[in-house]
């Protein structure tokens, strides 16, 4: 049987500087007015430009779904930009 590994010992910081604590409620300048927000007809075509996911299996069940996300995601950020008066109608 072999006696227990020693922990080995780490080097005596004693001499490091301290940290000073940032002052989180300071002062910020004042952000830039947002742009407006455009919305596109058809929110997946930039997933659809990637092709296909590489799944060897059902990858057109992953295309679905992912094409679902991106459209509800688009259409929840369609709803914040009307709700903050951010909304531009789309050009034509």
């Amino acid at each position: 049987m072999t006696p227990p590994a020693r922990r080995r010992r780490r080097p005596n910081r004693g001499g490091a500087a301290q940290v000073q604590p940032s002052d989180l409620w300071r002062a910020t300048p004042e952000p830039p007015a947002p742009e407006k927000v455009v919305p596109v007809a058809d929110p997946t075509m930039l997933l659809r430009s990637l092709g296909t996911p590489p799944m060897p299996v059902q990858a057109g069940v992953a295309d679905a779904y992912l094409a679902v996300v991106v459209g509800r995601a688009a259409g929840l950020a369609v709803a914040l930009a009307a709700a903050s008066d951010l909304l531009e109608a789309p050009a034509e």
